[in-house]
């Protein structure tokens, strides 16, 4: 066991930026999605890559705004950790707004018994078909946990989905979860999965 979790922590990190305060839409994970993709053109191929969703506060005008506490985390490969760090000091141009990443601090997953994913993407909002979907990926990397699905969101434009927590989960489990997350569009903040420390 101990030497499956050793393999399984060391292909994926996080690496996580501070950013400098400012504005950004209220829909703008496309377009920071494709602002990190023009930066860094290695990430969109990169195996289970993604972009967590930005603790962002409401603003006035329907504008998010960018606080102290917000930061801009990738889910990337071990190897292109050091790549990853070279967003520090540049501009990101994410549709009229800007983000600065700075500080970047290289973070490394944590396996939890329970895991939460903010938003997993579906084409609708069958949930039965939903919990169906993750189960069957969920077994495709041997991990016999069932989805539990919390409240559906539309966070941009079409695009749905709901949260969804697993509970009960080995130590290797979980890090295969932590890895691979759930359901499509890593790089727009879905199906990426943190631990759920208060469960």
């Amino acid at each position: 066991m101990a030497s499956e979790a050793a393999v399984e922590i060391a292909d994926m990190v996080e690496v996580r930026f501070a950013l400098q305060d400012g504005t950004l839409a209220k829909a703008y994970r496309a377009n920071l999605a494709e602002a990190l993709q023009a930066a860094l053109p290695w990430l969109a191929e990169a195996p289970d890559a993604g972009v967590h969703r930005l603790n962002l506060v409401a603003g006035g005008g329907g504008e998010m705004l960018v606080t102290p506490r917000t930061r801009l985390v990738l889910r990337v490969p071990r190897e292109r950790a050091q790549a990853a760090m070279a967003l520090a000091g540049t501009v990101l141009r994410v549709g009229q707004d800007a983000l600065r990443p700075w500080s970047p601090q290289l973070r490394e997953l944590l396996p939890y018994a329970t895991l939460y994913a903010h938003f997993v993407a579906a084409p609708d909002t069958d949930e039965a078909a939903l919990v169906g979907r993750a189960r069957r990926e969920l077994e495709a990397i041997d991990v016999p946990a069932q989805p539990v699905c919390g409240r559906w969101q539309s966070p941009e434009g079409a695009m749905v989905g709901c949260s969804v927590m697993l509970a009960g989960l080995t130590r290797a489990e979980s890090l295969r979860v932590l890895r691979r997350g759930i359901g499509p569009q890593r790089l727009l903040g879905c199906g990426l999965f943190v631990p759920h420390k208060s469960a």
